[in-house]
């Protein structure tokens, strides 16, 4: 048995697909009950635990061959990291408690960056979860296509997406989140002692120019990019209502100057199968059958 945590949410429910598809039985995480139901209509066993709750999170570790871990996004952090070490601090204490027979932890490209940004917070996980007496893998994977959906509204009325990720013929390393599920349902079966690193990223990297162009093909009709200014992003992002846009500032500042990449420039990173396309595409159908 397989326990996902973040089993409503797209790389957990990714995961529980990929592990459902091959006959297994996973185990998903859920806040609620209600938010169950849809999960064990489709043969999961269904655990009650939040990350606020190191008891009944290791609970829900408790009897499994390996457990699949996370932390929910955290795009506006307190400057001490306040929010990320509490969770972190409970799902340690959850594992130690539980103790599944090995660890999957979902971690992000950047993760071992040395200049500050949104990622250090993986890199707090990475370090806090390398000190258990478990055989843990971090999964360091790229920036998701499907943060792309936030454009999706725009390039369909308006035929632009705008982008802080520049110049806009850059391309960066990104990744789908059904190759992110396949990845971690492989990595929870397989056999390994102490602590590893798995990078992931997309056949081919993608550029914003490359993104608009996928969605002119999805639409059917011509969409651009257009660079937001460096200067505007603060007060946007505070627009938005941020009250520390730092450090995601500093994040696209990484993907942008190449700072945040992996070390190879990811050589050996393993692979996903899905292409900006037809993630692209996905979005665009998934929202017209809505």
């Amino acid at each position: 048995m397989y326990t996902v945590m973040g089993v409503t949410g797209k790389v957990g429910g990714a995961t529980a697909r990929a592990l459902l598809a091959q006959g297994k039985r996973p185990r998903g995480v859920v806040r609620h009950r209600a938010k169950g139901e849809s999960w064990a209509a489709q043969g999961c066993e269904v655990a009650i635990a939040d990350l606020d709750d190191a008891e009944a999170l290791g609970r829900a570790f408790e009897g499994a061959e390996a457990a699949f871990v996370m932390l929910p996004p955290l795009f506006d952090p307190s400057p001490d990291w306040r929010e990320a070490r509490a969770m972190i601090d409970t799902l340690r204490a959850a594992l130690t408690r539980g103790a599944p027979k090995r660890v999957v932890a979902l971690s992000t490209i950047g993760a071992d960056a040395q200049r500050p940004n949104l990622l250090s917070q993986l890199g707090l996980l990475e370090r806090a979860l390398s000190t258990l007496a478990l055989p843990v893998t971090f999964l360091r994977a790229a920036w998701f296509m499907e943060n792309a959906a936030i454009d999706l509204a725009s390039a369909r009325d308006h035929g632009v997406i705008t982008s802080y990720l520049q110049p806009l013929d850059r391309a960066v390393p990104m990744i789908a989140t059904a190759d992110i599920g396949n990845a971690i349902a492989d990595l929870l079966q397989q056999q390994w002692s102490g602590t590893r690193i798995v990078e992931l990223e997309a056949a081919g990297r993608v550029s914003p120019a490359a993104i608009a162009a996928a969605f002119f093909r999805a639409l059917g009709k011509p969409v651009r990019a257009e660079a937001v200014p460096r200067e505007q992003w603060e007060a946007i992002f505070r627009e938005q209502g941020m009250h520390n846009p730092l450090p995601r500032m500093q994040m696209i500042d990484g993907f942008n100057q190449g700072w945040i990449d992996f070390a190879d420039k990811g050589a050996n990173a393993r692979k996903g199968s899905v292409s900006i396309e037809a993630a692209i595409a996905a979005l665009v159908e998934s929202n017209t059958s809505a």
